[in-house]
């Protein structure tokens, strides 16, 4: 029982001699110092670090996200308007972009026609991949 009293007597010493002084002061050049040993000729602030305690965690509530639109809900909408008014003009779009995937899928080097240039430009494989894209979104948009 006396060991026990002893022990718990010097983790209560010990747990108050953790509580160190820390001095912190800013030098000439503005930058700031912390030390455990009071600096010579400076003037230093005494903090304790039972005084620097960590900001507490989930205090705070969570903020509600607000829903934007994508751009896909947009041509989605739109497919679908086209699709009801004028189904010859959501079959040709079908039909057009089934034929350009085709060409995609079937020839390595393929062609299309520069827009300021007027000139025929070989497709690099990235605007073949973005052209693959566009024409599944448009098969997924007006064909179903």
């Amino acid at each position: 029982m006396k060991q026990l009293a002893l022990f718990v007597t010097s983790l209560f010493l010990m747990s108050s001699s953790l509580a160190a002084t820390i001095y912190t002061w800013v030098d000439e050049d503005g930058v700031a110092h912390y030390s455990h040993q009071m600096p010579k000729g400076v003037d230093a602030k005494l903090i304790s670090s039972e005084e620097i305690e960590p900001g507490k965690i989930g205090t705070k509530s969570p903020i509600k996200r607000v829903e934007t639109k994508t751009p896909e809900d947009d041509l989605a909408k739109s497919a679908k308007l086209i699709k009801e008014k004028d189904t010859a003009q959501a079959k040709s779009i079908c039909d057009s972009a089934k034929h350009s995937l085709d060409l995609l899928n079937s020839y390595n080097r393929l062609s299309r026609k520069d827009e300021k240039t007027g000139e025929q430009v070989t497709m690099t494989e990235e605007e073949k991949i973005a052209a693959r894209a566009e024409n599944e979104k448009r098969i997924k948009l007006f064909c179903q």
